[in-house]
This record gives C-alpha cells, sequence and structure tokens, in this order.
C-alpha cells in the first residue's frame, strides 16, 4: 500500500528511499534490513509556530476530554495523527510528577536533581506510553482489515505488564515470553492477572527475544518490543511533557537507565523534535546508565560510540535492564551523538549504596532508576556533571514492582550495603514506656 499524503510513515532509519504506511506489520526495511522510525510531514507540522503549538499543548491536560487527558494523546499530532478516536485504548498514560529531590541529591554529591516519576502510570512503569500507541494502531488494523492472533513480546517484566493490560482495555490476545526465574513476582502477576498467555521460557531476555521475532518474521503475531517504532512514538512524548513541567525549557543532563535501549531514542527524539519546531531552544545532554553485568553501550562510549557488540549478560539487581544485545542500539548511538550524550557503567555495589541513600532522602526507587541514581553519583564525582547544571533522572518504573529488592535495601543485605544500616522491625510488648524509649533511641 502507498500511504496517503502528508500521512505519518514508517520509513528506513538508514535512509533508503520510500515509506510503508504506519499501520502495516514490518518492522525492518525490507532493502537494507535497519530499523524502521515513524516519519511525521514536516511541512503539516511546521504550519504552527513553536508559540502555537506551546499553547496548543498547555490547553490540554488531565482535565481535558477523553483522549486528550492522556499524557501522550494530548499531543497526537507528532504521535499517531491517522488514528480515530474510536481506536484510542487509553489507561491515563502520563503526566507524571516532576519532583525535585534536593536532599536525595545532596547524598549522591549533587543537589540540583529533579526526578520524572515515570512508574506512576497505570502498570508501574514508564512502558505504558509506548503500548497506548502500539495496542491503538493495531486495534485500528484489526478493525479496518484484521491482523496476527496475537501480540507478543519479550520481557524481563515492565513491557509484558503493560501489554498485557493495554490488549486487556482492547479485547486483543496477548502472549508474553519470560525468562524464567529473572522476573519479579510483583511484574509476573501482572500479565497473569490481565488474562495474558505468559510463557516462561529457559532461557534469558535475548533469547526470548530471537523467538519472539522469529514469530513476528512469520507472521503469527504483532511484534510489540521496541524495535517497533510506534513504541517510540509514545515515550518521545515524555520529553516534550518534561520540557513543559519545566515551562518550555530543558535541563542540563537527563539520566535514565539503558537496557534494549529504546527508551533512549525515544527522548532524544522526544527534544529533537521539539527543538526542531521551536518549542524550545536545545536538546539536554542524555546520560545513560547500564548494569556492568550487561553493559556493551558503555563498551561503545568508550570507543567514541563506534557500533555496539553484543555481551553476554550477567545477573544484577537490575533485572530489567539485564539485556546484552540490545535491539535498539543502532538508534541510541545515533541519539547519543546527537545530544552529546555519555553511558556509566555501574556496579553492584554502587547500585545498592544509591538506592539506600536515596530511600532515606524518601525517593523509592526500583533497581534499575538505583542504576541511573549511582550514575550520576559517579559522574558528579569525577567532573562530568557540574554542581550548577540541573539534572532529571527518569524513574523507569515504581518500586513497589520490586520488593524483594526494597526488602534487602532496607535490610542491608544488598552487594555492598553496610552492615551497620540494617532497618528492621522491632519487636516490643504493648507497653506505653517500652514504645516510648524506642522512639526516644531513635530519635537520638
Amino acid at each position: 500500500m502507498t500511504p496517503e499524503p502528508g500521512a505519518a510513515v514508517l520509513a528506513c532509519s538508514a535512509g533508503c528511499a520510500g515509506g510503508f504506511p504506519v499501520f502495516e506489520a514490518i518492522y525492518a526495511c525490507p532493502r537494507c534490513g535497519a530499523l524502521l522510525d515513524v516519519r511525521h510531514d514536516p511541512a503539516a507540522l511546521g504550519r504552527r509556530s513553536g508559540a502555537e503549538w506551546r499553547a496548543l499543548f498547555d490547553s490540554r491536560g488531565p482535565a481535558s476530554a477523553w483522549p486528550l487527558a492522556s499524557g501522550v494523546w494530548g499531543k497526537r499530532e507528532w504521535v499517531l495523527p491517522g488514528l480515530p478516536d474510536g481506536d484510542v485504548v487509553s489507561l491515563g498514560e502520563g503526566w507524571t510528577s516532576l519532583v525535585p529531590a534536593p536532599r536525595a541529591g545532596a547524598a549522591l554529591g549533587h543537589e540540583r536533581l529533579r526526578v520524572k516519576q515515570c512508574g506512576t502510570s497505570h502498570s508501574g512503569s514508564f512502558k505504558d506510553l509506548g503500548m497506548t500507541v502500539l495496542v491503538s494502531a493495531v486495534r485500528h488494523r484489526r478493525r479496518e482489515r484484521g491482523g496476527p492472533a496475537a501480540i507478543a513480546c519479550a520481557s524481563t517484566g515492565d513491557t509484558s505488564a503493560a501489554l498485557a493490560a493495554y490488549c486487556a482495555a482492547a479485547g486483543i490476545p496477548c502472549a508474553v515470553l519470560l525468562p524464567r526465574g529473572l522476573v519479579s513476582p510483583a511484574q509476573l502477576v501482572q500479565p497473569l492477572a490481565h488474562g495474558a498467555r505468559v510463557l516462561s521460557l529457559s532461557t534469558d531476555f535475548d533469547g526470548c527475544m530471537g523467538i519472539v521475532k522469529a514469530l513476528a518474521a512469520e507472521g503469527t503475531v504483532y511484534l510489540a518490543n521496541s524495535m517497533n517504532p510506534l513504541r517510540l512514538e509514545g515515550q518521545k512524548t515524555v520529553a516534550v511533557e518534561l520540557a513543559q513541567q519545566l515551562s518550555w525549557t530543558v535541563p542540563d543532563w537527563v539520566f535514565l537507565p539503558g537496557g534494549n535501549l529504546g527508551n533512549t531514542a525515544a527522548l532524544c527524539a522526544g527534544f529533537t523534535l521539539a527543538r526542531d519546531l521551536g518549542l524550545i531552544d536545545r536538546l539536554p545532554r542524555i546520560c545513560v546508565a547500564q548494569s556492568a553485568a550487561a553493559s556493551p553501550l558503555y563498551e561503545s562510549f568508550r570507543r567514541g560510540f563506534s557500533s555496539l557488540t553484543p555481551v553476554a549478560a550477567g545477573p544484577t539487581a537490575a533485572t530489567a535492564i539485564r539485556i546484552g544485545d540490545p535491539v535498539s542500539a543502532p538508534r541510541a548511538l545515533r541519539a547519543l551523538r546527537a545530544c552529546d550524550g555519555r553511558v556509566e557503567e555501574v556496579g553492584e555495589r554502587a547500585l545498592a549504596e544509591a538506592a539506600r541513600l536515596c530511600a532515606r532522602a524518601g525517593l523509592y526507587p526500583c533497581p534499575q532508576t538505583a542504576v541511573a541514581l549511582a550514575a550520576l553519583r559517579q559522574a558528579a564525582a569525577v567532573g562530568a556533571v557540574l554542581p550548577d547544571e540541573e539534572v532529571v533522572v527518569l524513574a523507569t518504573a515504581h518500586g513497589l514492582k520490586f520488593t524483594e529488592f526494597e526488602l534487602a535495601v532496607a535490610r542491608g543485605s544488598l552487594p555492598g550495603a553496610q552492615e551497620d544500616v540494617e532497618n528492621v522491625p522491632i519487636e516490643l510488648p504493648a507497653e506505653l514506656a517500652a514504645v516510648r524509649a524506642a522512639i526516644h533511641e531513635g530519635a537520638g
């Protein structure tokens, strides 16, 4: 099919000519094999000035009529402009808080810190931003001309939870492939509760990804992982929302954990579009934080962002970014070059300490966000981030999805945790004097 003039299209990220309809089940360029991007019509978007776009987006918010109340669909012209309202599948995604965190920042060595709480969404992670777009597009395709029997993904937990929730809302069958024993119980129960077909495989994430890609290539399923560019269209709105929350300015740095690296590419795409259309005047720098157990992007950074070489991912508390062969690596490398990016590699000791320090300062970071917070601590310590620079850390999931991790932080039982920071319930008799004494002891 030939896409309609002026509509968003799927286009080769490596520059091959031509495009494909945005609702087609295609994930890579048939000519060169490169990943596809959603390409918007610059002439159509350019009909509004930057000031007009800012005014339009500011006129939409949580109190707007559905679906404009969504943080994603309130920016629908930049996401999937050809989608009818009746096909939108929204669960209230976006509009997550941007929280000043000076006390946590001081503990990390950089007081000018804000945290974007992307984990306070419906399924508890930023993945909702992409799934609302992808599942809405599939709903439209199925209504118009049918489609694959199910939507499927490989997942370390959060992707499967978001996909299952949105598929359940749309009434579309869902299958998720999980690496056995590498997903937290709270994350595992989410797709089960939503009725997804959960397949627990005796492999790691990269092994699950290889199988789901093969299933998508043969047409058995529609692929929901971040190599699908529709996911990134939703996720890029976090950059626009962040600038909007800062009165249409941007911080000096944005730190985020990196696993499959789709979020890195999406973040840069959102900022770049906002700059090109005149809503902001510059791009922030981006720092991707990787676990030392799975850090192929860090090795690429050390070589000047040369091509990424996959690695065998090892064990880490940050299970959601335990990915050695990220599918969105080419997109992320281009994004980091454009944003003067940086990559930090974080060990388990540093992860544990950052989690403990920030929890004692009121945050409740998931292990992946703890990696990003530890990365900030490292970058500030070596002067890569200057004291007067403003930093935003993207908290990618809610800490309640990682109860075992949070208990280990409180008990001081994570690798590298200090032995004298254990905090466990104190068993006392139900007597006023004993309770009073314990409170005074703690306050002292």
